[in-house]
């Protein structure tokens, strides 16, 4: 008995001792971080603080020497946050988002940036892509597709005109919460609301459990979670943010009929990213209209042994029947091997658009 409360205070020294080196540690770190910051301004003033590419290799890098008790995961989430905060030394970065405050895209962005940056919500996707544009935020962040209900045409459509680039990625895995406020009558529960993707991804969950509810679609899981506190019979279907956001309490979790639900979100800025050793390139192709045009276009990829990750075709805008194709594949464009695809692909297409090249998610 007597030796439980010694070890225990050794431990407690330990972590005093530990959670000190830490705190020295990050401030060390943050003053490298202000150095770099004053040198990079000094030779030149318009640089750019924020690299992907750099910011993707040390958290691989730190996932690779992790050896636990934390996981890897969770590992680089800490340092994710160390990172932003550094950042936010430099230069506080400004990110648009696919708004209102508490949807998915915002939490999309907090897991990309950290939550050092400044996320701003907007009405839109477009509008995401105008204050990039303009120059009033430094990045975008929308979403592209959702593992069940596909691709967000939206957010395609907007590429077509627009000069902004890809920077980044990052996956969501997407929980879906019931929410309720506390003066929600839970056994009176007479209409659901929610955003129409959110309906579609939890549809066999809400038949077996409230079949008769009124299903309220509304402009996203924010304004679902806002409405339930204004009225004692309903409910809401969000997420965790949403919910701390507005004060709710779940009384059903992660009924979304696929456990593998996730959404990609893009990353859009104005700069080109640097390879970081593990990429993906975005492009937009316009090919003309004849017999065995997809072939031609994707015979240099195979030939050259690139892997295609998506493939989506959209109505062009320069003629009715006419379509454009969407491709994700992995690599640079730098790389020699992707810019003798790009060669071949160039003389077969119509027009082709490199929308950029970027980390592949790491978290």
């Amino acid at each position: 008995m007597t030796d439980t409360p010694k070890s225990l205070d050794e431990l407690r020294s330990r972590i005093d001792q530990l959670d000190s080196d830490i705190l020295r540690l990050i401030s060390e770190r943050a003053e490298c971080a202000r150095g770099v910051a004053e040198i990079k301004a000094k030779d030149d003033p318009q640089t750019v603080f924020y690299r992907p590419e750099r910011e993707a290799q040390v958290l691989r890098r730190i996932m690779e020497l992790n050896h636990g008790p934390l996981d890897s995961e969770e590992m680089a989430r800490l340092f994710r946050e160390i990172m932003s905060a550094c950042l936010a030394l430099e230069q506080p970065i400004k990110v648009a988002y696919l708004g209102p405050e508490g949807t998915f895209t915002q939490q999309a962005a907090l897991k990309h940036f950290g939550e050092s940056a400044v996320s701003l919500p907007m009405a839109a996707i477009d509008e995401v892509f105008r204050e990039v544009e303009a120059g009033a935020v430094n990045y975008g962040v929308v979403p592209v597709e959702n593992s069940t209900e596909g691709v967000i045409n939206h957010t395609l459509d907007s590429f077509m005109d627009s000069s902004l680039r890809i920077c980044g990625e990052v996956v969501l895995r997407i929980h879906h919460h019931l929410l309720v406020s506390d003066t929600t009558r839970r056994d009176k529960v007479s209409r659901i609301y929610s955003h129409p993707q959110s309906f579609a991804q939890c549809r066999k969950w809400l038949d077996a459990h409230y079949p008769h509810a009124e299903r309220v679609p509304v402009s996203s899981n924010a304004e679902a979670a806002r409405l339930v506190k204004t009225e004692w019979h309903s409910a809401a279907i969000a997420g965790d943010m949403a919910a701390k956001l507005y004060g709710l309490t779940r009384i059903a979790e992660k009924i979304e009929d696929r456990p593998d639900n996730s959404t990609r979100f893009l990353i859009i800025g104005n700069q080109d990213v640097p390879m970081s050793g593990e990429d993906k390139t975005s492009i937009v192709v316009a090919m003309r209209n004849q017999p065995g045009a997809l072939h031609d276009l994707l015979e240099p990829f195979h030939r050259h042994q690139i892997d295609l990750t998506r493939l989506e075709t959209r109505p062009s805008r320069s003629g009715v029947w006419n379509y454009v194709f969407f491709i994700d594949f992995k690599g640079h464009h730098d790389e020699p091997r992707i810019a003798a695809m790009f060669e071949e692909v160039r003389l077969r297409a119509a027009e082709v658009k490199v929308l950029g090249s970027y980390p592949q998610g790491v978290l």
